[in-house]
């Protein structure tokens, strides 16, 4: 009885403390309103996290009748948080406190095809050093990190196939957590860069869709307010839907006419490698579209179209309020949301797009580390 009672206790204190970190609810009456705990209970609970330090007064809210009722914010510098986005290339680790301001980060070249432990390990250095950093306003209490690979929650393991060759038998979370000694989250880069540009500014959206358009092409899902992650990591694989597109290029997943094969920067790049030009990825295929190079122009429109025609289907199924497109190659802008939106409006009915907004990423840069951040704050021992 006493356990459960303890239990009870930290559950509502831990949703008082994300109400008011999420800024849903930021007095006493609000925070009643929405968990329905009784006044003294609520009180109580905040009082606790007031002397816990992880609440403090914030302003006053204006008064509705009667004296203006005290806000709460949360104490930004309880702790400090790290969030790594691991990428194909290369892995960047920032430091974070809770609201949210980048203090320091790290970066190092990374090489997929290494040994996953040495990865694992120069991870954890990084975190390390940044613990250390002059920079911190308090110690790290969890780390987060970005994978480029589906990736199963469940298990802590990469769902198979990925470009994480080898990594599928390691258990990343609980091996991070070890050789960092902090609680660690991990999940799949697009989810991570849904649940940062959601967090940052889509807070009012609960049916929300991130497609990343990069070398490889993902999708990050959001249904009432809450990741979509499928039954084994792999929801929102918009790259390797397949479409009547002919002729059918072999993806790099093994079958043929995938959408990655059409769109996906690698498949541009490879087109354009076909006509003479020196290019290799993503980012070359945008180096070579702002300086105008018209086959450039042409493969992104056309790659945009095809894009297009899953983002339909995506919409047709899921109805969100909101679709964002970033990557490496929605610096085009215009130029990629131009042949998505055509699509969408084309082949989708009026009743799935009358409230959809079609809009690019913000920040892309820096997405990844947020969102890492953002899910290493829910492992905090709150």
């Amino acid at each position: 009885m006493r356990k459960a009672k303890e239990n009870m206790r930290k559950d509502a204190a831990t949703a008082i403390y994300r109400l008011v970190r999420s800024g849903e609810a930021q007095t006493q009456r609000e925070i009643e309103a929405v968990t329905g705990l009784s006044r003294g209970t609520a009180a109580l609970r905040i009082s606790e996290l007031l002397d816990a330090g992880l609440l403090r007064e914030g302003a006053a809210r204006p008064s509705v009748g009667g004296r203006p009722a005290r806000g709460f914010v949360i104490n930004p510098d309880y702790c400090n948080l790290v969030g790594i986005d691991m990428g194909e290339r290369r892995a960047r680790a920032c430091l974070f406190d809770l609201a949210g301001r980048m203090l320091d980060q790290r970066i190092i070249d990374l090489d997929l095809r290494a040994d996953p432990e040495a990865t694992l390990d120069a991870l954890a250095r990084m975190t390390a050093d940044l613990d250390r950093s002059a920079a911190a306003t308090a110690r790290v209490a969890a780390v987060g990190l970005s994978v480029p690979a589906p990736f199963d929650v469940a298990s802590g393991r990469v769902a198979m196939p990925s470009v994480m060759y080898g990594w599928e038998a390691i258990d990343i979370r609980s091996r991070l957590a070890a050789l960092t000694g902090l609680p660690a989250a991990v999940d799949n880069d697009v989810n991570l860069l849904c649940l940062a540009e959601h967090r940052l500014n889509w807070t009012e959206c609960r049916n929300f869709v991130m497609i990343k358009v990069g070398t490889g092409i993902g999708c990050g899902i959001m249904v009432g307010g809450v990741l979509l992650r499928g039954a084994s990591g792999t929801a929102g694989d918009l790259g390797h839907i397949q479409h009547g597109i002919q002729p059918a290029p072999l993806c790099r997943c093994g079958k043929e006419g995938c959408t990655e094969a059409h769109a996906a920067g690698w498949a541009l790049a490879r087109d354009l490698r076909g006509l003479g030009f020196d290019c290799q990825d993503a980012r070359d295929v945008m180096e070579l579209w702002l300086r105008g190079e018209p086959e450039a122009l042409k493969s992104l429109n056309r790659g945009s179209r095809v894009l297009g025609k899953v983002s339909a289907d995506l919409v047709a199924m899921l109805n969100p309020e909101v679709l964002v497109i970033g990557g490496q190659l929605a610096r085009a802008g215009e130029a990629m949301l131009a042949g998505v939106r055509e699509l969408i409006y084309k082949r989708c009915l009026p009743l799935a797009t009358q409230q959809l907004t079609i809009a690019l990423a913000s920040n892309s840069e820096d997405l990844g580390v947020r969102g890492a951040a953002l899910l290493a704050m829910e492992e905090l021992p709150i």
